[in-house]
């Protein structure tokens, strides 16, 4: 099995070329050829034979190799037909994978976890094309599937953004959003060069475990204020809340801001996801 592993540049070239495949640029693919990657990426999602694993965008099996030898079933979803007889050669010894051909943004993910993973618990593990990557991630987590955990490859600077403190220029939407589902933690940092073809930036596989219990606090409010909140970051948050077009007017968020602790000068950027949760609940119609 080992003399089957996608890891040389020269083995990945050689069934790329005897398939006649290109990489799409629109597709943002970019292949991983890298073995020590591959298993720490599995090592740090904590694969076990016990584990029902969903990757996306299998590309030509790399990832899933080493996933089917450590998971009880993988099931990868791809959106490129071209993979085919590819993915039905490199992973032929595996018979713990099935692959699903189609945009994950637009399958119906519940009904294909209750088909294939027996309804149990499972772990994403994916090498997310950058174009796509906040979509992805956003459909994986507000469905609320019955995820264990979510291990991606993403553009460094998106991770980054995904942890990032209040205080600094990659705190944001995106950060609240996501720590408000999970949370994220930066598993290790990747070269460009670790990939066919070599993109113009480097990775971070990052780790986003799924809370068992999401913040207590009016989610729709919650979600409005951090986009108005940050809509203009260098506005101060009153300013910024009140001209985003929120329902509330600026002397019902002037007060609940009182009620709340949080100085009216303060910019979205300094505020903590616990900051907003509680003025979420105190400005339940916006």
């Amino acid at each position: 099995m080992e003399n089957k592993r996608l890891y040389s540049p020269s083995q990945v070239r050689e069934v790329l070329d005897r398939h006649g495949f290109r990489f799409s640029k629109g597709l943002g693919q970019n292949f991983l050829i890298d073995g020590n990657i591959v298993r720490k990426i599995v090592r740090g999602a904590e694969i076990t034979k016990e584990d029902y694993v969903l990757e996306i965008g299998p590309g030509m099996g790399t990832l899933t190799e080493e996933l089917a030898l450590k998971a009880k079933k993988v099931v990868a979803i791809e959106i490129d037909e071209r993979l085919r007889p590819i993915l039905s050669e490199t992973l032929e010894p595996y018979d713990n994978v099935e692959v699903v051909y189609g945009d994950v943004l637009k399958l119906p993910l519940r009904e294909i976890i209750e088909e294939k993973c027996d309804g149990q618990p499972v772990k994403v593990v994916a090498n997310l094309p950058y174009y796509v990557t906040t979509p992805i991630i956003g459909k994986l987590i507000e469905e609320e599937l019955p995820f264990e955990s979510i291990s991606v490859m993403v553009q460094k600077e998106v991770a980054d953004r995904m942890v990032a403190k209040p205080h600094t220029k990659e705190y944001g939407s995106l950060t609240l959003f996501v720590g408000f589902y999970t949370e994220p933690q930066i598993m290790m940092k990747v070269p460009k060069t670790v990939f066919m073809p070599q993109p113009k930036i480097d990775s971070s596989v990052i780790k986003l475990k799924i809370r068992e219990t999401l913040p207590d606090t009016n989610r729709d409010s919650y979600f409005k204020l951090v986009r108005a909140a940050f809509s203009k970051r260098r506005k101060t948050l009153i300013n910024a809340l009140s001209t985003y077009g929120l329902e509330a007017d600026k002397e019902e968020i002037r007060e609940a801001l009182k009620r709340v602790n949080i100085e009216e000068t303060v910019r979205g950027e300094d505020l903590e996801m616990d900051d907003y949760v509680r003025l979420a609940r105190e400005l339940p119609r916006l």
